[in-house]
């Protein structure tokens, strides 16, 4: 290989180490305010009463209109090969995401035409007593024909991180099957590994974006799957929530925890797959999901994300894409709920910044799950746990995470949280109660000191 050789290919990485994916809005209006003034495309807004028709030839041909000017702009901006379109944004928003160097996304910001180049940020993820402590089963669901009508023919898309088809949460009824939706045109993925859809009459769509998280060397298909699959538990457990079916039985180590039921148990289910296991989600791919959402007509969008914090791409927090298109997805007629953040109770913490949409803060209930630890004086520390009762008039020794250690070594993987059982001496833990802290590690389950 001659040195001129070895320059290019040098040269070509540098070029895909320093890329990053960006967030690019132009003129012109997308499909839902569109009124008109293109010559030859007809006007595709509609009153803010009605929900616009997608599989129109209007909407279609302008849709396609709209994805050649992406085309054409970075096609007359840069040579083919040195950039990557990964989204078009026709819907809600006009734009595109695109992966790019920083002096291409600066070219992109000194065009004409070209309205604003954000650089792709990272979000973040943020029962069964809850519908009687909520007064559903006596005071909303009555008014809609009990809890075997409440929601029907509502689609709640969740922008999340996928579904477990085979939770009995979201099985289809066969004792009071679900009708045909004739307003939602959503599509179904298979398993990659079944060849089985991710649907039946209960979930009705089930969508996975990924193409920012790939661009930024993020995904990992052996644990966040290139499929609606969920890899996390998070977004099945907010879909179940929300729209899971009504008395589902609660049953984890001999526990019994009682009957489940989601807010609006008839409700149908769309899953647009944007967050994954370990690093969240980005921007882009979070964009493209609510984007085709509300373009497949959900009724309502529930998103349990948000940024770690306010975007430093905008002056005005909420004049960034995300919260731009959720605005537009409001004049959809789609109700939009977020989640408020998991940090608080302080305002400083709220990462839900769009004034158009309904902001959900999380909140306590009157559930209990009690329980007692008596020391060897006799004293009894009351408290909240599940664990079972130990041996009747046995004593056990407590000790502490940080004092069993193998080595000072170890102190480097933060054991106080018993999430690394591989670190402590076990001669020094069998047979005693060990006391363990809390920490992220038991939210993302890298471990368990069951091992």
């Amino acid at each position: 290989m001659d040195m001129g050789m070895i320059f290019l290919v040098v040269s070509a990485l540098l070029v895909t180490v320093t890329a990053d994916v960006y967030i690019v809005t132009i003129e012109g209006e997308p499909i839902i305010s569109y009124k008109g003034g293109e010559n030859g495309y007809e006007a595709t807004a509609v009153e803010s009463d009605e929900k616009i028709d997608t599989s129109s030839e209007l909407v279609t041909s302008y849709a396609r209109h709209l994805e050649r000017k992406h085309d054409m702009i970075l096609g007359m901006l840069f040579e083919e090969g040195s950039y990557k379109k990964l989204y078009s944004y026709k819907h809600l928003i006009n734009g595109f995401a695109v992966h790019v160097s920083p002096e291409q996304a600066e070219t992109l910001r000194r065009t004409p035409g070209i309205k604003s180049v954000n650089k792709d940020w990272k979000v973040r993820r943020l029962t069964t007593h809850t519908p009687e402590f909520l007064g559903l089963p006596t005071d909303v669901w009555p008014t809609g024909g009990g809890f075997e009508r409440a929601g029907e023919d509502i689609v709640i898309g969740f922008v999340d991180s996928g579904i477990y088809p085979h939770h009995p949460s979201f099985a289809s009824h066969h004792r009071l099957p679900y009708g045909p939706l004739h307003h939602y045109k959503g599509k179904c993925e298979e398993d990659p590994h079944t060849k089985k859809s991710f649907c039946n009459r209960k979930i009705v769509g089930a969508q996975h974006f990924a193409e920012a998280a790939k661009a930024a060397g993020a995904f990992n298909p052996n644990i966040d799957y290139a499929s609606p699959m969920d890899g996390d538990g998070h977004g099945s457990h907010t879909a179940a929530i929300a729209a899971g079916n009504n008395g589902i039985p609660l049953r984890m180590h001999g526990y019994e925890f009682g009957r489940a039921s989601g807010m609006a148990p008839r409700a149908r289910i769309a899953v647009y797959k944007a967050l994954y296991r370990l690093f969240g989600g980005f921007v882009a791919d979070v964009v493209a999901a609510i984007d085709q959402a509300v373009h497949d007509g959900v009724d309502i969008l529930s998103l349990s994300v948000g940024p770690n914090s306010p975007p430093t791409t905008t002056k005005t927090t909420f004049l960034n894409p995300f919260d731009a298109i959720l605005l537009g997805a409001v004049k959809a007629g789609v109700f939009v709920a977020q989640a408020a953040g998991n940090g608080g109770p302080f305002p400083k913490t709220l990462v839900s910044y769009s004034p158009w949409i309904t902001t959900v803060a999380a909140a306590i209930d009157d559930r209990r799950y009690k329980n007692h630890l008596t020391l060897g004086n006799g004293k009894m520390l009351a408290g909240l746990g599940l664990s079972p009762s130990t041996r009747p008039h046995r004593l056990y020794t407590l000790v502490s995470a940080n004092d069993v250690l193998l080595d000072s070594s170890a102190s480097k993987y933060n054991p106080s949280d018993c999430q690394r059982p591989e670190v402590f001496n076990k001669k020094l833990v069998e047979g005693k109660i060990l006391l363990c802290g809390y920490s992220f590690n038991f939210v993302v389950g890298t471990a368990s000191i069951k091992k």
